[in-house]
């Protein structure tokens, strides 16, 4: 008999992408989202909130495994800790982190690295996979920043963002196969700083705006600086570099009807 999955997160960035490979794998999927959702062909969506608890208990009912990829500015410590105790009895755990996540004195950080341990104290044999930042959030990123008149452009700042579609595909092949504890990291094939990356959109797009040096302060601006949030070591690289990420975003773009 074929188990159901629970996917939290499963409308996002990457359970957008995670949901069809689950399918194609031959796999259920139980979605939960805090909005009600038509069921689709062998993919079930329940309502719940993890940040209150509410419907969590009936989402877990009867699942196999647990895809954790639901996540937040903020909260995702509380939410993780609410999914744990509803999960005891769950064969498999799967949790999505985020590369160097107790080295950085931010709140997203900070919440991500609690919830990472939550699962891995929480008794249900697990796996946790950290990721680098997606080129999706770069993306977003420097296109808001382009829509100001003065760009600050934040000197020492590197990323070595990831395709989401890259993560997706290892965490179902994570997901469908046994308890690993915590497995290899998965980064983007390069470093970029985020000032390259505002350069590009920006010769891309045609936008003329004037970049304005800033330093980051502080520790944060120490340890960004210090490359505290990259793992040049031991993290597996994706292939698909921001190039050909915005490259092919670029053209959708351009391909979109004019409303």
């Amino acid at each position: 008999m074929t188990m159901t999955i629970l996917v939290t997160g499963g409308t996002g960035t990457l359970g957008k992408h995670v949901v069809p490979l689950l399918r194609a794998a031959g796999r259920d999927v139980r979605v939960l989202s805090r909005a009600p959702r038509p069921a689709a062909a062998g993919i079930e969506y329940v309502t719940g909130d993890l940040l209150t608890g509410a419907g969590i208990k009936a989402a877990v009912a009867g699942v196999d495994t647990i895809l954790h990829l639901a996540g937040g500015p903020k909260g995702d410590d509380v939410a993780t800790h609410n999914l744990v105790q509803a999960a005891q009895g769950v064969r498999h755990l799967v949790y999505i982190g985020v590369i160097a996540a107790e080295e950085l004195p931010l709140g997203y950080f900070r919440a991500k690295y609690e919830a990472e341990q939550a699962v891995i104290g929480s008794g249900v044999p697990y796996t946790v996979l950290r990721a680098a930042q997606f080129h999706d959030l770069a993306l977003k990123t420097v296109r808001a920043m382009a829509k100001l008149p003065v760009v600050p452009a934040p000197g020492g700042l590197r990323w070595q963002s990831v395709d989401s579609r890259e993560v997706a595909a290892r965490l179902v092949d994570l997901t469908l196969d046994e308890p690993a504890g915590r497995v290899p990291d998965l980064a983007g094939p390069e470093v970029r700083t985020l000032n390259d990356m505002i350069r590009d959109y920006l010769r891309a797009t045609g936008k003329r705006r004037a970049l304005l040096p800033v330093r980051v302060p502080g520790k944060v601006g120490r340890l960004y600086r210090a490359g505290a949030n990259l793992n040049l070591d031991t993290a597996e690289q994706g292939k698909r570099t921001w190039a050909e990420f915005f490259a092919e975003q670029l053209a959708k773009d351009q391909a979109a009807p004019v409303r």
